[in-house]
């Protein structure tokens, strides 16, 4: 009989993609099992998971607005509706095994699913886990963290079972989606849709660049919302012609052995895939973060020896450069970042998981059919 296990979890990409690499990684290892994804209409997912190719639902779920709790109206007004939607997924699918990801999207389900007595499972990003997992932490079967500082900030139950695998990133297929250029790649992104602020200081830097390593190159992944400001702009920059503008490069994760320096934000899932191809970074987290969770990743990457963190509050457009082109002129300093970034990347991190939810599906059948 094949497994059953429902996967929760969006409202960004950085809650979503995890998701659905273990979807993959579920599927890789059984291939008849039986997956469900649940998500929120209201996030990315009511985009990703129509062409995904996975079953799926989605709910009018709702985040929780902590700074400004008159906003949590919505929440209460559709608890019924969605209380309703999971009643009816979990009797549909009646899953051995509930996994959550992270965000406003996971928590319900992993807490219905504990509530009727299902195995559960939370994976958790970030440095510093989010509110659903520190929630959830004590009532869950199983905890796997992106971070290994995460742990010192959860309290499991007696019978929880943490790990600190990794994040699920998707596997490296080699294939390229996007013309890299030769020689040496500075990599600039934002995330999927990109940061505005990140974009702006970088044309600041740019503009007044009094230094240019020659064989380098930029691939400067804009974000689709802000590729034709960026454009124009860079008509002011003296040496535009090394700079290669793309608002958006499918399966970047899995290119990335063609850069040897990112310039990006901190999400979870941005620093998995960097070690997972031992990329050194430059970091400007999201100062808006959640909990401030993007600091605290850059932190645990500058620790291990495989970034340089800046702060976008108080660092110009040329200071950042700066960093950048230092970084490439002292080969001896580059090449012990991307050793650290190597080690402390988890390329097998989805498999790995994966292993451990079937061991937890198992267990629960078994339990099942006694």
């Amino acid at each position: 009989m094949a497994y059953r296990i429902l996967l929760s979890g969006g409202g960004t990409g950085g809650h979503l993609y995890p998701a659905l690499n273990l979807a993959a990684a579920l599927r890789r290892a059984e291939p008849d099992i039986q997956i469900v994804l649940v998500g929120a209409r209201r996030g990315i997912e009511a985009k990703v998971l129509p062409d995904s190719g996975w079953p799926y639902h989605l709910l009018p779920l709702e985040p929780l607005y902590r700074s400004r709790p008159w906003r949590n109206w919505r929440l209460v007004a559709r608890s019924p509706a969605v209380l309703g939607g999971l009643s009816k997924i979990f009797s549909d699918l009646n899953p051995q095994v509930v996994v959550g990801t992270g965000g406003y999207a996971s928590a319900p389900a992993v807490a219905w699913g504990v509530a009727r007595g299902v195995s559960a499972a939370i994976q958790e990003q970030n440095a510093v886990p989010g509110l659903a997992t520190r929630m959830l932490a004590s009532q869950v079967d199983q905890i796997h963290l992106g971070y290994p500082e995460a742990r010192a900030r959860i309290r499991p139950g007696r019978r929880t079972r943490v790990f600190d695998l990794g994040n699920p990133v998707a596997p490296h297929t080699g294939d390229r989606t996007f013309d890299w250029p030769g020689g040496r790649i500075v990599l600039v992104f934002g995330g999927s849709q990109g940061a505005r602020a990140l974009n702006d200081l970088l044309i600041s830097g740019l503009t007044a660049a009094q230094e240019w390593p020659d064989d380098v190159s930029v691939v400067w992944v804009t974000g689709p919302a802000h590729h034709e400001s960026v454009a124009a702009r860079m008509r002011a920059v003296p040496l535009r012609d090394r700079v290669h503008l793309v608002p958006y490069i499918p399966d970047l994760g899995s290119q990335l052995a063609h850069v040897s320096l990112a310039l990006t934000r901190a999400g979870a899932m941005t620093c998995a895939e960097l070690t997972a191809s031992g990329v050194p970074s430059v970091l400007v987290p999201l100062p808006t973060s959640a909990g401030d969770h993007q600091r605290f990743n850059a932190g645990a990457m500058v620790s291990s020896g495989a970034a340089v963190m800046r702060e976008e509050d108080s660092v110009t457009g040329g200071e950042l450069w700066r960093d950048v082109t230092a970084l490439l002129s002292d080969g001896d300093r580059l090449r012990a970042m991307a050793d650290a970034s190597r080690a402390r990347g988890r390329p097998d991190a989805a498999d790995r998981i994966a292993e451990t939810l079937l061991e937890l599906a198992s267990a629960s059948r078994e339990k099942a059919d006694d």
